[in-house]
Protein backbone atom coordinates (compact mmCIF):
# COMPACT_ATOMS: atom_id res chain seq x y z
CA UNK A 1 0.00 0.00 0.00
CA UNK A 2 1.25 3.57 -0.67
CA UNK A 3 2.74 5.27 2.59
CA UNK A 4 0.46 8.07 3.93
CA UNK A 5 1.43 11.53 3.10
CA UNK A 6 3.23 12.43 6.59
CA UNK A 7 2.56 16.72 6.55
CA UNK A 8 0.62 17.95 9.37
CA UNK A 9 -2.56 19.10 9.37
CA UNK A 10 -3.54 21.98 7.49
CA UNK A 11 -5.54 25.59 9.87
CA UNK A 12 -7.42 25.69 6.34
CA UNK A 13 -9.18 29.13 7.55
CA UNK A 14 -5.54 30.51 8.21
CA UNK A 15 -4.62 29.62 4.78
CA UNK A 16 -4.08 32.64 2.46
CA UNK A 17 -2.07 30.88 -0.29
CA UNK A 18 -2.39 26.98 -1.77
CA UNK A 19 0.95 25.05 -0.35
CA UNK A 20 2.37 22.98 -2.72
CA UNK A 21 1.67 19.63 -0.84
CA UNK A 22 -2.25 20.61 -1.97
CA UNK A 23 -1.61 22.33 -5.06
CA UNK A 24 -2.93 19.22 -8.17
CA UNK A 25 -2.95 20.43 -12.14
CA UNK A 26 -5.47 22.67 -12.97
CA UNK A 27 -8.69 21.30 -12.27
CA UNK A 28 -11.58 22.24 -14.82
CA UNK A 29 -14.89 23.60 -12.70
CA UNK A 30 -16.81 24.11 -15.64
CA UNK A 31 -18.83 20.84 -15.49
CA UNK A 32 -21.49 20.29 -17.62
CA UNK A 33 -25.30 19.58 -15.31
CA UNK A 34 -27.01 22.54 -14.36
CA UNK A 35 -28.07 23.95 -17.28
CA UNK A 36 -27.99 20.97 -19.68
CA UNK A 37 -30.75 18.58 -18.71
CA UNK A 38 -30.16 16.34 -20.96
CA UNK A 39 -26.56 15.86 -18.94
CA UNK A 40 -27.92 16.25 -15.62
CA UNK A 41 -28.14 13.00 -13.07
CA UNK A 42 -31.52 11.96 -12.85
CA UNK A 43 -33.51 13.19 -9.77
CA UNK A 44 -36.44 9.79 -9.29
CA UNK A 45 -39.16 10.55 -7.13
CA UNK A 46 -39.65 7.26 -4.80
CA UNK A 47 -43.44 7.73 -5.26
CA UNK A 48 -42.98 7.22 -9.06
CA UNK A 49 -44.71 4.26 -10.19
CA UNK A 50 -42.07 3.94 -12.97
CA UNK A 51 -39.46 4.23 -10.23
CA UNK A 52 -37.96 0.79 -10.68
CA UNK A 53 -36.96 1.31 -14.73
CA UNK A 54 -36.28 4.99 -13.82
CA UNK A 55 -33.59 3.43 -11.19
CA UNK A 56 -32.64 0.97 -13.82
CA UNK A 57 -31.83 3.62 -15.98
CA UNK A 58 -30.42 5.59 -14.17
CA UNK A 59 -27.92 2.62 -12.34
CA UNK A 60 -26.59 1.35 -15.86
CA UNK A 61 -26.33 5.11 -17.13
CA UNK A 62 -24.96 6.92 -14.36
CA UNK A 63 -23.81 5.49 -11.40
CA UNK A 64 -25.75 8.22 -9.29
CA UNK A 65 -29.08 9.61 -8.85
CA UNK A 66 -30.74 12.34 -6.44
CA UNK A 67 -33.73 10.92 -4.80
CA UNK A 68 -37.37 12.98 -3.54
CA UNK A 69 -40.22 12.19 -1.21
CA UNK A 70 -37.59 10.06 1.00
CA UNK A 71 -39.17 10.24 3.71
CA UNK A 72 -36.07 11.82 5.80
CA UNK A 73 -37.58 14.42 7.63
CA UNK A 74 -35.94 17.94 6.86
CA UNK A 75 -35.15 18.39 10.93
CA UNK A 76 -33.38 15.93 10.74
CA UNK A 77 -31.19 17.11 7.66
CA UNK A 78 -30.55 20.55 9.15
CA UNK A 79 -29.89 18.83 12.73
CA UNK A 80 -27.04 16.93 10.96
CA UNK A 81 -25.91 20.19 8.73
CA UNK A 82 -25.59 21.64 12.01
CA UNK A 83 -23.79 19.76 14.10
CA UNK A 84 -21.17 19.04 10.96
CA UNK A 85 -20.40 22.67 10.84
CA UNK A 86 -20.03 23.07 14.73
CA UNK A 87 -17.87 20.53 14.57
CA UNK A 88 -15.31 21.83 11.49
CA UNK A 89 -15.65 24.92 12.67
CA UNK A 90 -13.98 24.16 15.85
CA UNK A 91 -10.14 25.12 16.36
CA UNK A 92 -7.48 22.21 15.03
CA UNK A 93 -5.90 21.19 18.30
CA UNK A 94 -10.02 20.58 19.65
CA UNK A 95 -10.68 18.31 16.35
CA UNK A 96 -7.51 16.86 16.85
CA UNK A 97 -8.44 15.55 20.33
CA UNK A 98 -10.94 12.81 18.27
CA UNK A 99 -8.00 12.21 15.55
CA UNK A 100 -8.11 8.90 14.01
CA UNK A 101 -5.00 6.51 15.25
CA UNK A 102 -3.27 5.25 12.20
CA UNK A 103 -4.68 1.66 11.85
CA UNK A 104 -8.42 3.14 12.91
CA UNK A 105 -11.37 4.02 10.97
CA UNK A 106 -13.33 5.91 13.21
CA UNK A 107 -12.75 9.73 14.42
CA UNK A 108 -11.03 12.90 12.31
CA UNK A 109 -8.79 13.03 9.99
CA UNK A 110 -8.44 13.06 6.05
CA UNK A 111 -9.62 11.03 3.44
CA UNK A 112 -8.86 7.15 3.53
CA UNK A 113 -8.25 7.34 0.13
CA UNK A 114 -5.06 9.99 0.24
CA UNK A 115 -2.46 7.36 0.16
CA UNK A 116 -2.97 6.78 -3.11
CA UNK A 117 -2.73 10.24 -4.53
CA UNK A 118 0.78 12.48 -4.55
CA UNK A 119 -1.10 15.95 -3.18
CA UNK A 120 -3.26 16.19 -0.15
CA UNK A 121 -6.82 17.30 -0.51
CA UNK A 122 -8.66 20.57 0.87
CA UNK A 123 -10.92 18.66 3.08
CA UNK A 124 -11.40 17.23 6.43
CA UNK A 125 -13.68 14.39 8.05
CA UNK A 126 -14.99 12.59 10.82
CA UNK A 127 -16.19 9.09 10.52
CA UNK A 128 -18.59 7.33 13.09
CA UNK A 129 -19.05 3.36 13.10
CA UNK A 130 -21.24 2.90 15.39
CA UNK A 131 -21.30 5.05 18.67
CA UNK A 132 -20.06 8.55 18.34
CA UNK A 133 -19.46 9.01 22.58
CA UNK A 134 -16.17 8.06 22.52
CA UNK A 135 -14.69 10.44 20.06
CA UNK A 136 -16.99 13.41 20.70
CA UNK A 137 -16.46 12.98 24.55
CA UNK A 138 -13.06 14.21 23.39
CA UNK A 139 -14.01 17.56 21.47
CA UNK A 140 -16.99 18.06 23.99
CA UNK A 141 -15.78 16.95 27.23
CA UNK A 142 -18.47 18.90 29.52
CA UNK A 143 -21.39 18.62 27.12
CA UNK A 144 -20.93 15.91 23.99
CA UNK A 145 -24.48 14.26 24.06
CA UNK A 146 -25.92 16.36 21.43
CA UNK A 147 -23.71 15.74 19.02
CA UNK A 148 -24.48 11.61 20.16
CA UNK A 149 -28.02 12.45 19.67
CA UNK A 150 -28.13 14.10 16.43
CA UNK A 151 -26.02 11.04 14.92
CA UNK A 152 -28.37 8.42 16.38
CA UNK A 153 -31.32 10.16 14.88
CA UNK A 154 -29.85 10.31 11.68
CA UNK A 155 -28.56 6.81 11.88
CA UNK A 156 -32.11 5.51 12.28
CA UNK A 157 -33.37 7.74 9.31
CA UNK A 158 -30.89 6.09 7.31
CA UNK A 159 -31.39 2.47 8.36
CA UNK A 160 -34.97 3.02 7.68
CA UNK A 161 -33.92 4.49 4.19
CA UNK A 162 -31.71 1.89 3.18
CA UNK A 163 -33.92 -1.07 3.66
CA UNK A 164 -36.37 0.96 1.63
CA UNK A 165 -33.69 1.84 -1.23
CA UNK A 166 -32.52 -1.77 -0.94
CA UNK A 167 -35.55 -3.32 -1.80
CA UNK A 168 -36.16 -0.55 -4.63
CA UNK A 169 -32.63 -1.10 -6.34
CA UNK A 170 -33.25 -4.84 -6.20
CA UNK A 171 -36.70 -4.73 -7.67
CA UNK A 172 -35.30 -2.44 -10.58
CA UNK A 173 -33.06 -5.99 -10.80
CA UNK A 174 -36.41 -8.16 -10.94
CA UNK A 175 -35.09 -9.42 -7.72
CA UNK A 176 -36.52 -9.07 -4.28
CA UNK A 177 -34.98 -9.03 -0.99
CA UNK A 178 -35.59 -13.20 -0.56
CA UNK A 179 -32.71 -13.27 -3.06
CA UNK A 180 -29.90 -11.91 -1.26
CA UNK A 181 -28.91 -14.07 2.46
CA UNK A 182 -28.76 -10.51 4.69
CA UNK A 183 -30.81 -8.22 5.94
CA UNK A 184 -31.05 -4.24 6.74
CA UNK A 185 -29.24 -2.77 8.71
CA UNK A 186 -26.06 -3.94 8.14
CA UNK A 187 -23.62 -3.39 11.77
CA UNK A 188 -21.12 -2.19 9.65
CA UNK A 189 -22.40 1.00 8.14
CA UNK A 190 -20.56 3.93 8.65
CA UNK A 191 -21.70 7.64 8.31
CA UNK A 192 -19.01 10.48 6.68
CA UNK A 193 -18.71 14.14 7.38
CA UNK A 194 -16.75 15.92 4.92
CA UNK A 195 -15.89 19.60 5.18
CA UNK A 196 -14.75 21.43 2.18
CA UNK A 197 -13.63 25.02 3.21
CA UNK A 198 -12.46 27.61 1.22
CA UNK A 199 -9.74 28.12 -1.02
CA UNK A 200 -7.59 30.50 -1.80
CA UNK A 201 -6.88 29.05 -5.39
CA UNK A 202 -9.47 26.42 -6.31
CA UNK A 203 -8.44 25.62 -9.88
CA UNK A 204 -5.46 23.58 -8.08
CA UNK A 205 -7.35 22.02 -5.66
CA UNK A 206 -8.79 19.14 -5.04
CA UNK A 207 -12.07 18.57 -2.20
CA UNK A 208 -12.16 14.93 -2.67
CA UNK A 209 -10.08 12.91 -5.61
CA UNK A 210 -11.66 10.64 -8.27
CA UNK A 211 -13.10 7.23 -6.79
CA UNK A 212 -15.78 5.14 -6.18
CA UNK A 213 -17.07 3.98 -2.69
CA UNK A 214 -16.62 -0.06 -1.74
CA UNK A 215 -20.65 0.03 -0.71
CA UNK A 216 -23.85 -1.44 -1.87
CA UNK A 217 -24.50 2.22 -2.26
CA UNK A 218 -23.94 5.86 -0.26
CA UNK A 219 -26.28 8.00 0.66
CA UNK A 220 -24.92 11.49 0.58
CA UNK A 221 -26.77 15.26 1.69
CA UNK A 222 -25.19 18.06 0.47
CA UNK A 223 -25.66 21.38 1.66
CA UNK A 224 -26.55 24.15 -0.90
CA UNK A 225 -23.11 24.60 -2.19
CA UNK A 226 -22.11 22.67 -5.41
CA UNK A 227 -18.94 20.84 -5.49
CA UNK A 228 -20.23 16.78 -6.01
CA UNK A 229 -19.61 15.32 -9.47
CA UNK A 230 -19.91 12.49 -10.97
CA UNK A 231 -18.13 10.95 -14.29
CA UNK A 232 -20.15 10.14 -17.55
CA UNK A 233 -18.08 7.84 -18.76
CA UNK A 234 -19.52 7.70 -22.82
CA UNK A 235 -18.13 11.43 -22.83
CA UNK A 236 -15.48 11.88 -20.19
CA UNK A 237 -16.97 14.43 -18.77
CA UNK A 238 -17.70 15.51 -15.01
CA UNK A 239 -20.87 16.80 -14.63
CA UNK A 240 -22.00 18.03 -11.56
CA UNK A 241 -24.73 17.09 -9.14
CA UNK A 242 -26.68 20.31 -8.22
CA UNK A 243 -27.74 20.67 -4.51
CA UNK A 244 -31.55 20.16 -4.44
CA UNK A 245 -33.26 21.14 -1.53
CA UNK A 246 -34.28 18.36 0.70
CA UNK A 247 -32.92 15.48 -1.64
CA UNK A 248 -30.62 12.78 -1.33
CA UNK A 249 -27.69 11.44 -3.74
CA UNK A 250 -27.46 8.00 -4.57
CA UNK A 251 -24.22 6.28 -5.12
CA UNK A 252 -23.63 2.75 -6.82
CA UNK A 253 -21.16 0.75 -5.26
CA UNK A 254 -18.88 -1.37 -6.12
CA UNK A 255 -20.33 -4.34 -4.02
CA UNK A 256 -23.96 -3.13 -6.00
CA UNK A 257 -21.70 -3.53 -9.34
CA UNK A 258 -20.98 -7.05 -7.93
CA UNK A 259 -24.72 -8.27 -6.56
CA UNK A 260 -26.35 -6.64 -10.61
CA UNK A 261 -23.35 -9.02 -12.54
CA UNK A 262 -21.76 -5.60 -13.55
CA UNK A 263 -25.04 -4.38 -14.64
CA UNK A 264 -25.16 -1.40 -12.55
CA UNK A 265 -22.42 0.77 -12.76
CA UNK A 266 -19.97 1.76 -9.78
CA UNK A 267 -20.38 5.83 -9.63
CA UNK A 268 -17.18 7.32 -10.00
CA UNK A 269 -17.32 11.07 -8.49
CA UNK A 270 -15.17 13.37 -7.02
CA UNK A 271 -15.71 17.06 -4.67
CA UNK A 272 -14.49 19.99 -6.00
CA UNK A 273 -14.04 23.27 -3.94
CA UNK A 274 -14.53 26.57 -4.51
CA UNK A 275 -12.87 30.18 -3.09
CA UNK A 276 -16.07 32.18 -1.27
CA UNK A 277 -18.07 29.33 0.50
CA UNK A 278 -17.04 26.68 2.44
CA UNK A 279 -19.35 23.27 2.07
CA UNK A 280 -20.54 20.05 3.78
CA UNK A 281 -21.60 16.94 2.80
CA UNK A 282 -22.81 13.84 4.90
CA UNK A 283 -22.26 10.38 3.87
CA UNK A 284 -24.05 7.16 4.77
CA UNK A 285 -22.02 4.02 3.87
CA UNK A 286 -23.92 1.33 3.11
CA UNK A 287 -22.77 -2.53 2.64
CA UNK A 288 -23.76 -6.17 4.21
CA UNK A 289 -23.75 -7.12 7.21
CA UNK A 290 -20.08 -8.76 8.30
CA UNK A 291 -19.57 -12.62 7.30
CA UNK A 292 -22.01 -11.48 4.10
CA UNK A 293 -20.33 -13.14 1.02
CA UNK A 294 -21.77 -10.42 -1.87
CA UNK A 295 -22.15 -12.69 -5.05
CA UNK A 296 -24.02 -11.54 -8.00
CA UNK A 297 -27.57 -12.01 -7.82
CA UNK A 298 -29.26 -16.10 -9.06
CA UNK A 299 -31.33 -14.58 -11.48
CA UNK A 300 -28.78 -12.60 -13.07
CA UNK A 301 -26.30 -15.26 -14.18
CA UNK A 302 -27.02 -18.17 -16.44
CA UNK A 303 -25.61 -20.04 -19.01
CA UNK A 304 -25.50 -16.85 -21.57
CA UNK A 305 -24.47 -14.61 -18.47
CA UNK A 306 -22.11 -16.26 -16.32
CA UNK A 307 -21.15 -14.97 -12.74
CA UNK A 308 -18.18 -12.10 -13.04
CA UNK A 309 -16.62 -11.89 -9.66
CA UNK A 310 -16.15 -14.18 -6.92
CA UNK A 311 -18.18 -14.15 -3.89
CA UNK A 312 -16.88 -11.51 -1.43
CA UNK A 313 -17.20 -9.73 2.24
CA UNK A 314 -17.52 -6.48 2.77
CA UNK A 315 -14.72 -6.63 5.21
CA UNK A 316 -12.23 -8.56 2.59
CA UNK A 317 -13.25 -5.71 -0.03
CA UNK A 318 -12.39 -3.23 2.05
CA UNK A 319 -9.01 -4.84 2.20
CA UNK A 320 -8.65 -5.14 -1.35
CA UNK A 321 -9.50 -1.75 -2.17
CA UNK A 322 -7.27 -0.36 0.89
CA UNK A 323 -4.62 -1.97 -1.01
CA UNK A 324 -5.19 -1.81 -4.86
CA UNK A 325 -7.65 1.67 -5.12
CA UNK A 326 -9.19 1.39 -8.15
CA UNK A 327 -8.23 -2.16 -9.51
CA UNK A 328 -10.15 -3.56 -6.52
CA UNK A 329 -12.96 -4.95 -8.71
CA UNK A 330 -10.52 -6.88 -11.03
CA UNK A 331 -8.96 -8.66 -8.40
CA UNK A 332 -12.52 -10.54 -7.31
CA UNK A 333 -13.06 -11.11 -11.12
CA UNK A 334 -13.52 -14.39 -11.57
CA UNK A 335 -11.92 -14.24 -14.90
CA UNK A 336 -8.67 -12.86 -13.13
CA UNK A 337 -5.82 -14.59 -11.34
CA UNK A 338 -6.68 -13.83 -7.14
CA UNK A 339 -4.17 -11.41 -6.07
CA UNK A 340 -2.03 -12.12 -3.05
CA UNK A 341 -3.55 -11.80 0.16
CA UNK A 342 -7.35 -11.81 -1.32
CA UNK A 343 -9.75 -14.71 -0.17
CA UNK A 344 -11.46 -16.27 -3.44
Amino acid sequence: MPSMVTEPYLEFDSMTELPDSHAWAPIDHDPVGRDNMEEAVPVIDLEDPNVFSRMADACRSWGAFQVTNHGVPPDVLDGIERAGMDLFSLPLERKLRAARSPDGVTGYGVARIAPFFPKRMWSEGFTVIGSPADHSRQIWPHDYSFFCDIIDDYKKEMERLTSKLMGLILGSLGATKDDTNWESPSDCDAIQLNYYPICPDPDRAMGLAPHTDSTLFTILYQSNISGLQVLEESSATWIEVPPLCGALVIIVGDLLHILSNGAYASGLHRAVVNRTRHRLSVVYLHGPPSGVRVRPLPGLVDADRPPLYRPVTWSEYLGAKAKYFDKALSCVRICAPPMKGLMA
